[in-house]
C-alpha cells in the first residue's frame, strides 16, 4: 500500500470491499439464510462480484502491482471448490451416446405454463411437442406445467400431477415411459411452488424420480425493472424467499432421507450453485452439467447475467453419460437433458 498513490489506494479499498463480498458469497452455502436473509442475496450476484474482481485482476496486471493477488486467489478458488460458473470441455451430448437397457434419459424444463410473451399458444405447443420428439426422453420433469396448451405426450404414458391436496393451476408433473408405482407431493406450505416424486420401475430396478420448484424469487429478468424497485424492498423480500426455501429444503431432505431407491433430482432451484438450497440438495450427488456439460450451462437469462438455476442430479451410484442445454426460448428457462445409467 505505501508503494500506491492515492487514487491506486482508493482502487484497492474498491477492489477489497468487492472481494470480501465474493468471499462471503462463497460461504454463504453453508450457512441457513434465516441466520440473515439479506445476506443470501449475494448469491444471485456471485457472477457479477466475479466479473468486477476480474476487472481489477486485469487493472493491476496491467501496473505490474502485486495487489492483483487478492482478487486473484479468490476468483481461482471457485475452480478449486467445484462451483464455477464455467465448465471447459467437450459437451457429452445425449445423441452421441449408445442406447443400453440400463440407462435412463432425462429432460426437466420450467415451461412457464406454455406462456410467452414472444410466441403464440399454438407456437409453443409446436416447439415443446418437436423438443420431445429430438431429445426421446424416458422421463420428462416440468415445472409451471399446466394441462392447457400441453402437448401431447402419448410416448410417454405414465404421469403424476401432483396430489389432491395441491389443487392449483400449475405446478411440478413428471410423465414417465416406464411404468410409475408409487407418487406423492411434499405439499410446499403457503405458496404456489411444490415438490412431486415417483417411483417408476425400468427392468429389475426402481427409480426416485424428484421434481423440484424451489420458492421464486418473484424477479422481472430485466435488470431496469429492477432498479424501480426500492432497494430495501427488494433485498427483504428476496430475503424472505430465501428462508422459504431453506424450509422447503428441509421438507425435501427429511422425505429423501427415508428412501431407499437410487434417486435422481431434478428441477427449478430458483438459486445458483453458491445457495444454501443448492448445496444441502446436492448433498453427494453428482451435478449432471458438471460432469458432462460445457460453457455457461445457462438455465435461465437475467438481463445480459447467463444463470444456472436448473439442476438434474443423481445419486453417487449413478453415472452420468451426457448433458445438454437446449437453446429453446419457448420459456424463460431453458430445458436441460442428462442420460444417466444405474
Amino acid at each position: 500500500m505505501r508503494n500506491l498513490g492515492f487514487f491506486n489506494k482508493l482502487v484497492f479499498f474498491l477492489n477489497s470491499l468487492f472481494a470480501f463480498f465474493l468471499l462471503v458469497g462463497y460461504i454463504l452455502p453453508y450457512f441457513p439464510p434465516r441466520i440473515f436473509p439479506p445476506a443470501s442475496v449475494l448469491t444471485l450476484v456471485i457472477p457479477v462480484l466475479l466479473a468486477v474482481n476480474l476487472g481489477f485482476v486485469v487493472y493491476w496486471l496491467i501496473q505490474f502491482k502485486r495487489q492483483f493477488l487478492l482478487s486473484a486467489l479468490l476468483i481461482a478458488f471457485s475452480f478449486f471448490n467445484g462451483k464455477t460458473l464455467y465448465r471447459f470441455g467437450d459437451e457429452v451430448l445425449p445423441k452421441e451416446i449408445a442406447k443400453t437397457e440400463n440407462q435412463l434419459n432425462v429432460l426437466s424444463y420450467n415451461v412457464r405454463v406454455f406462456r410467452s410473451e414472444t410466441y403464440n399458444a399454438q407456437a409453443i405447443t409446436k416447439g415443446v411437442t418437436q423438443l420431445v420428439a429430438d431429445a426421446h426422453p424416458d422421463v420428462i420433469c416440468f415445472q409451471e406445467f399446466s394441462s392447457h396448451n400441453a402437448p401431447d405426450l402419448k410416448e410417454l404414458p405414465y404421469k403424476y400431477l401432483g396430489s389432491e391436496a395441491k389443487k392449483i393451476n400449475y405446478g411440478p408433473a413428471i410423465f414417465s415411459k416406464y411404468k410409475i408405482i408409487n407418487g406423492g407431493s411434499l405439499d410446499f406450505k403457503s405458496t404456489f411452488n411444490n415438490g412431486v416424486f415417483v417411483d417408476l420401475v425400468k427392468g429389475k430396478d426402481t427409480i426416485r424420480v424428484y421434481n423440484l420448484h424451489m420458492q421464486s424469487l418473484a424477479l422481472t429478468a430485466k435488470l431496469d425493472a429492477l432498479e424501480e424497485e426500492n432497494t430495501k424492498s427488494l433485498v427483504g423480500r428476496l430475503g424472505q424467499a430465501f428462508k422459504k426455501q431453506q424450509e422447503q429444503t428441509g421438507l425435501f431432505l427429511k422425505h429423501q432421507a427415508a428412501c431407499t431407491y437410487k434417486k435422481v433430482v431434478t428441477g427449478d432451484f430458483n438459486n445458483t450453485v453458491y445457495s444454501y438450497t443448492y448445496n444441502k440438495i446436492r448433498g453427494e450427488k453428482k451435478d449432471a452439467f458438471e460432469e458432462k456439460g460445457s460453457g455457461f450451462g445457462r438455465t435461465f437469462i437475467f438481463d445480459v447475467i447467463p444463470m444456472r438455476i436448473d439442476f438434474i442430479l443423481a445419486d453417487p451410484e449413478l453415472q452420468i453419460n451426457a448433458f445438454r442445454n437446449f437453446d429453446i426460448d419457448f420459456s424463460d428457462h431453458y430445458p436441460i437433458q442428462a442420460v444417466l445409467s444405474f
